[in-house]
């Protein structure tokens, strides 16, 4: 809603039509019924293409029908998981220290404190029934999203009755829940970035970033569980089995399908189908995303078929988030495999007409399940359990981070990890010539940029007249089903020159409150988009269950799903912005500008589209490497991230091979304080300063700070002059 637009400094001109009550004058997609959820365009574009790759999946799966046919696949798949999630660290020492010893009428607690890695210490519970007569079952039971972990009265009412019928059962709290809280504080008792899917997420982009995943570390923590069990006399090492509902579903299913010495297994609550859940609820936190998962023809059923004929038991409700329809989809095509193994009563899917919770007949049916296949026969009765409470607490503080010095979390290993990656960067980085044609590649590879291969005409849509220019309402068809809307100012003595100008807040704010007035009084043309995510194309409605600092992490999660990032798919429709320019308007020279969280989107459209000839990023990030090497960052930030980019490029090596087209920089951001870790910047500063000597392109970068009294056209004066 503009009724005054601000024309050149100090200016205010009135325009001419004032648009009714709850319309933006630089609305371009109004009136368009076809685009009326253009909003959430990015979220419905990348559901696309991974229902397409889920299609082809479905073409792979349906062409199987020999045993020999499935097992072929159960290798692939077992390799495509491990290239996915793995490496592993290697097995350290447990270093298992029994803290606390609690006797109960029939069974009894030992209160165990492990080490999956050096430092990263798993707190844990073992439940052992009173009067056992040799080795017995054991189940691993895994904790959905609370903060209590295994503690919770749920949780604890199943393992109860388990003890209760015989099993020994090994309970730990995974990453960010129970006393393993990532981000905790002292002084409030509680984490400073939210509940369990925060500390989820808000440390996964981190270990994405580094070709890593938070699913690497829960499923580790699991392993070495089966690891401990093994080494106590009384479990039977062939009769191990896991179990765990919601985000514990999400961990039993990962676990066992990593872990071949687990003979049983039954998820709860979690697994339905790729097509499904984007669908419905979306993508969930980073515990539950593979990078390329679906790309490389991962679903839901996969993590089940990979472990056949093996015991396993689905189990599910009706009205649950995970939705049915995708459980009994999959429910069907793993009863395939079993089939082919001549064991179809070792697989079986069960449900209860209730939401996403733990119903008796389900409990019931688990009881059975592991009755049966780990040879514990009983009772399958659902008793009534007195669940248990300090009794629990395995640290002597009540969390790891203030029990231990030494005490890891997954920012600290993994901030290890891309201490590692920088170094290999570094030793790259000294051989120029060969460095800086294979970062280009990997950058397009990594991020999924797709160079648009089909031009589209623009639609035109409507215009202001504005004395000695027009602003002119366009959109132009993206790379999928969406378009992108954008406002061209064109000035009446223009000098061939157009500047396209990304502004995280949109083109209407670009107008605003950007330099666009300044370019056109000096002949410019000016080109704002709303790329998708941003302005019409804005946000969205999906949000998901990591929604933090405004910023959906799961809409981010999708496109590593699918191959693809955020950044790559924006930088490409830059580079149908700069063909609409040629096209259209037959610009001679072409600039790019950004501010914020889009410099990234320029940054990478600059570096594979040479005839963005000048460049001027202002507040953008310095490097991914900060992004992972400080504890805390802004989330915002992750829109512009790349998965596993830091195994082979930082965004100051794309900066350095912009050389030596003209470059400013202006106020680089590092995490949440732009002036903040001085050295990084520095040195990330230092290394385009490097690659534009080697090209004799000193004057050609600009690496400036904004004062406080500088006027910022003096600077976009230095740029374009």
């Amino acid at each position: 809603m503009f009724s005054r637009i601000i024309i050149g400094i100090g200016l205010v001109v009135t325009v001419f039509v004032i648009p009714c009550k709850g319309q933006d004058a630089y609305a371009v997609l109004q009136g368009w019924n076809r685009y009326s959820d253009a909003r959430n365009a990015l979220y419905h574009d990348m559901a696309e293409q991974a229902y397409d790759q889920l299609e082809e999946r479905e073409r792979r799966i349906a062409q199987l029908h020999s045993l020999s046919d499935w097992q072929q696949r159960q290798k692939a798949v077992k390799k495509t998981l491990m290239d996915m999630v793995g490496p592993f660290p290697g097995k350290t020492p447990l270093n298992v220290k029994i803290t606390k010893t609690v006797k109960k009428e029939d069974y009894t607690v030992e209160d165990i404190i492990y080490e999956s890695e050096p430092g990263f210490y798993v707190t844990s519970s073992l439940f052992i029934p009173r009067g056992l007569k040799g080795k017995a079952p054991a189940v691993i039971y895994c904790s959905g999203h609370t903060d209590k972990g295994y503690r919770d009265a749920v949780y604890q009412h199943v393992i109860l009755n388990l003890v209760k019928k015989g099993f020994i059962v090994f309970a730990f709290d995974p990453v960010g829940q129970g006393e393993r809280l990532q981000y905790y504080d002292k002084d409030s008792g509680r984490s400073v970035v939210g509940g369990p899917t925060h500390q989820h997420s808000y440390p996964g982009a981190q270990a994405f970033i580094t070709g890593s995943s938070l699913a690497r570390y829960m499923i580790w923590d699991g392993i070495r569980a089966v690891d401990y069990l093994l080494t106590r006399r009384e479990v039977d090492p062939d009769r191990i089995g896991i179990t765990g509902r919601s985000g514990g579903g999400t961990q039993s299913a990962y676990i066992a399908a990593f872990d071949e010495r687990i003979h049983a297994a039954a998820p709860e609550n979690y697994i339905t189908s790729f097509r499904r859940l984007i669908q419905a609820i979306g993508p969930q936190d980073a515990e539950q995303n593979f990078s390329h998962e679906i790309a490389n023809g991962i679903d839901h059923a996969d993590l089940l078929e990979v472990r056949a004929p093996k015991p396993t038991l689905m189990i599910t409700t009706t009205r649950d988030m995970f939705p049915i329809q995708g459980a009994m989809e999959t429910a069907k095509e793993v009863r395939r495999i079993f089939e082919a193994y001549g064991q179809k009563d070792h697989f079986n899917r069960v449900e209860a007409d209730t939401i996403h919770a733990s119903a008796k007949s389900n409990r019931v049916a688990l009881y059975a399940f592991f009755q049966k296949y780990l040879n514990n026969p009983g009772d399958s009765t659902d008793l009534d359990v007195t669940p248990l409470g300090d009794e629990l607490r395995v640290t002597e503080t009540g969390q790891v981070s203030t029990s231990f010095k030494d005490a890891q979390t997954v920012f600290s290993l993994n901030k290890k990890d891309a201490e590692r990656d920088v170094r290999r960067l570094q030793d790259k980085r000294k051989d120029r010539a060969t460095h800086l044609p294979a970062l280009l590649q990997a950058a397009k590879e990594m991020s999924g940029y797709r160079e648009p291969s089909l031009y589209h005409a623009p639609v035109f849509t409507g215009r202001y007249q504005k004395g000695e220019y027009v602003i002119e309402k366009y959109f132009v068809r993206g790379e999928g089903d969406y378009v992108i809307p954008y406002l061209l100012m064109i000035p009446d003595h223009a000098n061939g020159k157009a500047v396209i100008c990304l502004n995280p807040e949109g083109k209407s704010a670009e107008v605003s409150d950007g330099d666009m007035e300044w370019f056109i009084k000096r002949g410019y043309t000016v080109l704002a988009p709303d790329l998708l995510g941003v302005g019409e194309s804005g946000r969205g409605d999906y949000k998901g269950d990591s929604f933090i600092d405004n910023t959906s992490y799961g809409i981010w999660h999708l496109s590593l799903l699918i191959g693809r990032s955020i950044v790559g798919i924006r930088a490409a429709d830059v580079t149908r912005l700069v063909q609409v320019l040629a096209h259209e308007h037959h610009i001679a020279e072409l600039y790019g500008l950004a501010r914020g969280t889009m410099c990234t989107s320029m940054l990478y459209a600059a570096a594979f589209n040479p005839a963005i000839k000048r460049i001027c990023l202002i507040d953008g990030l310095s490097s991914y490497r900060s992004l992972v090497m400080n504890r805390f960052y802004a989330p915002r930030s992750i829109y512009g991230a790349v998965a596993g980019a830091l195994t082979a490029y930082d965004l100051p090596d794309l900066a350095a091979g912009l050389a030596p087209r003209k470059l400013m920089i202006v106020d680089t951001v590092n995490e949440k304080d732009p002036h903040k870790a001085k050295g990084m910047l520095q040195d990330d500063a230092s290394l385009i300063q490097a690659a534009y000597a080697n090209r004799s392109a000193q004057k050609a970068l600009l690496i400036k700070h904004q004062k406080a009294t500088e006027r910022r056209s003096d600077l976009l004066s230095d740029w374009i002059r």
